[in-house]
């Protein structure tokens, strides 16, 4: 991702080291070494917020392109609403543990459990329009 990259409605740009992501009022730090990116449909994540994890890696047509259908269904208004959901963007290639477990199955989209584990999500057809994805998710965060 170079410098000034626009996402869908979020707009990332480095300075002295840090990443910045910008999306409405949200303004997320993160550290480029890290290679974690969070994002979130509202302005502040509280403790009841809902969270997403997408392993991810630069490069990756099919995770680019999940990244905007996933903002696109968290800013869409309807019963099926994720407006409180934050989404974490890992990149696979910052942890050899990542790596190893994801580099052949990338997008991975996982649930993170109030335990603090993770439940792996069934895989998004790129077919799919982004009030399924919404449905989809709203269905799986319920659970």
């Amino acid at each position: 991702m170079g410098a000034g990259t626009v996402i869908g409605p979020i707009s990332i740009s480095m300075s002295r080291g840090l990443w910045y992501a910008t999306q409405k009022s949200t303004l997320a730090f993160f550290k480029s070494h890290s290679a974690v990116a969070s994002f979130s449909s509202s302005a502040s994540v509280g403790s009841n917020s809902r969270k997403l994890i997408l392993y991810s890696k630069p490069g990756c047509c099919l995770c680019d392109g999940l990244k905007e259908k996933l903002h696109a269904a968290f800013s869409l208004s309807s019963p099926h609403s994720l407006q409180d959901v934050h989404l974490e963007v890992r990149d696979i290639t910052s942890k050899v543990e990542w790596e190893q477990a994801y580099q052949y199955e990338i997008p991975v989209l996982a649930r993170a459990l109030p335990d603090g584990s993770e439940e792996i999500l069934p895989r998004l057809s790129p077919r799919l329009g982004v009030e399924h994805i919404q449905k989809k998710l709203a269905t799986a965060l319920r659970q």
